[in-house]
């Protein structure tokens, strides 16, 4: 069987099966690496078929009421990256990949390092986290220094920086703002450091919280993005100036 077949299977799967189209394309890949990579009888390319359609989804948004019933159920920290994600419209890895040096208090920025499609921006910093983010930060530092005196205290840095300054990665402004709550070894070289949250334990805490608050709509750490700007909509900013608070792609010539 070559290209005709295969052409005519993942057709199949979208009108016959109607998959979805992530499904169709794992399917195209795992040919195309059979092909390559086990039979050694590279595919032509490209393949011509008919494609599943992705389907478009409306964001879910909360009320300010909804949000706010979502905080009374949340506490600490978790309450704290949770009003970060609304209060500054922050992807979930965006807010944990935040860096001491990120956070601006005189000026009440965040400014996002990498984010999607590996652009720089500056999002606000709403006052009412001001203080919260700060004394935060101070048991941070404490954690910090603590791991210092043990040795330890080194974050993962981008290939080249860690290079060129090769004692940032112990400096108090490369560190996470929300680290891990324990040392662990880092994958490629084995070094002990403490890393940035994990993703899921908000993930956890944003699910759990919505159904002890009764919320009927599927909630997750996402939605509060999608929460933050349309209630920025509904106070009169316009268009623009949210989606480069979003770090949105301009979709003008």
């Amino acid at each position: 069987m070559g290209t005709p077949e295969i052409e005519a299977f993942l057709t199949h799967l979208a009108v016959k099966e109607n998959v979805a189209a992530s499904t169709q394309n794992r399917a195209l890949q795992s040919i195309l690496f059979l092909y390559r990579d086990v039979l050694r009888q590279p595919v032509e390319e490209p393949i011509h078929t008919l494609r599943a359609k992705k389907p478009k989804r409306l964001p879910t948004v909360l009320t300010r009421q909804e949000v706010q019933q979502l905080f009374a159920h949340l506490s600490g920290t978790r309450l704290l990256m949770v009003r970060l994600l609304y209060g500054s419209g922050l992807r979930l890895m965006e807010r944990l990949r935040l860096r001491v040096k990120d956070l601006d208090f005189p000026y009440q920025t965040i400014t996002v390092r990498d984010g999607k499609g590996e652009n720089d921006r500056v999002t606000v910093l709403p006052t009412s986290l001001v203080q919260p983010l700060q004394s935060h930060l101070e048991q941070v530092r404490q954690q910090h220094e603590g791991d210092l005196a043990q040795g330890y205290g080194a974050v993962s840095l981008p290939d080249a920086l860690a290079r060129t300054y090769p004692h940032a990665e112990r400096e108090w402004a490369w560190q996470w703002v929300f680290p891990s709550p324990r040392l662990s070894a880092a994958p490629r070289s084995g070094a002990i450091r403490r890393h940035h949250m994990d993703p899921a334990i908000l993930q956890r805490a944003v699910r759990h919280a919505a159904r002890a608050a009764g919320l009927t709509k599927p909630v997750t750490p996402h939605t509060l993005r999608h929460s933050f700007a349309t209630h920025l909509l509904e106070d009169g900013y316009d268009i623009r100036t949210v989606q480069e608070l979003l770090g949105h792609m301009s979709r003008r010539p």
